[in-house]
């Protein structure tokens, strides 16, 4: 985050399968990529202007790839890699034409995946579990990403996993306190209690805040310029001196409204947040070029579910709507 973030850069390549390739970075684009750390596969919406009709013809019928890389000089990489969806020709003006593009980051796996193995007796079901669930995903385009250890205790009979592949990894992250998605291609599993291995960046002005961090009741959220480094998972320090707090409301009924977003959107201590959503806004041509984030905060103080109901206002019981998992990780998921 040091880097001084000037001259931007960005490409735009489409492609097949089979590595033939046809480079749109010279002409204008526009770009909307949505990344967050939800099971549901990462989207973007693409614009880009005045090609040709025989070259929009071509990346209709041949392309199935797209892969965008922005950022600036010295802090450039990929925002977005995945497979086109849907491709639509337009007109804004009398002189301009586009070719939109929609596209999805390892939904053919997440649509199609099939897993179907039996675990033998005396094998450790997680880390097993979670090689098989990888390898099916691999046949769809989709392979490991960041994947910590999952411990668990010896299997005393044999089990099997049958179904769709996004089903036994919901199942497995649940039963082993992590969270899944897809990044680029690979799937990556986070410990509820952790963030991603790395270099915890320093969010200030000076490494391309704009405008000040908000408190709401979904996190934190804060807009950078556009920066490839910053990754789902991963953690990030604010000042929080800077956010603006939200207002709670003084109604009766909102009291346990207040309490979870409390809960939800509190600060941390020491400014360390874990990134929940990262989306990229941008055209080459234009002013925007933007990364706006999605943040919690990072906690290691546990809160049993059990003494939510303890914790909550009288008249205002806790209800599950977790899942029925017993403990909340040092990211609190509430929001």
């Amino acid at each position: 985050m040091s880097v001084p973030q000037y001259l931007r850069k960005a490409s735009l390549i489409t492609g097949d399968e089979s590595g033939k390739a046809l480079d749109l970075s010279e002409l204008r684009f526009r770009f909307s990529i949505r990344r967050g750390d939800t099971q549901t596969p990462n989207s973007a919406d693409i614009r880009v202007y005045n090609l040709s009709r025989d070259t929009a013809n071509r990346v209709k019928k041949e392309f199935t790839r797209v892969v965008i890389q922005a950022g600036y000089e010295g802090n450039y990489g990929v925002i977005f890699d995945g497979t086109i969806k849907q491709v639509r020709f337009g007109r804004e003006s009398q002189v301009d034409t586009y070719l939109d593009i929609t596209a999805a980051d390892g939904d053919r796996a997440y649509n199609f995946s099939m897993t179907a193995v039996s675990l033998a007796a005396g094998q450790t079901a997680p880390n097993n579990a979670v090689q098989y669930i990888i390898k099916d995903m691999a046949t769809h385009g989709v392979t490991q990403g960041y994947i910590p250890d999952l411990p668990g205790n010896p299997l005393p009979r044999g089990k099997v996993i049958y179904g769709m592949t996004r089903d036994a990894l919901r199942s497995l992250a649940q039963n082993t306190d992590t969270n899944w998605s897809i990044q680029d291609g690979k799937v990556n599993m986070i410990p509820l209690t952790a963030y991603m291995p790395g270099d915890v960046p320093v969010i200030t002005a000076a490494t391309g805040m704009i405008g000040l961090p908000e408190q709401t009741p979904n996190g934190i959220k804060v807009r950078v310029l556009l920066n490839p480094t910053i990754k789902i998972g991963q953690a990030i320090q604010l000042d929080n001196k800077s956010i603006q707090q939200m207002r709670y409301g003084l109604g009766v009924n909102q009291q346990q409204e207040n309490f979870f977003n409390e809960l939800a959107s509190k600060l941390n201590d020491d400014g360390f947040y874990y990134v929940m959503v990262a989306d990229h806004t941008g055209d080459t041509r234009g002013n925007d070029w933007y990364s706006d984030l999605t943040c919690l905060a990072i906690d290691a103080t546990v809160v049993p579910y059990s003494q939510l109901d303890k914790m909550a206002p009288p008249g205002n019981e806790y209800i599950d709507i977790i899942g029925g998992k017993n403990k909340v990780g040092s990211v609190k998921r509430f929001g």
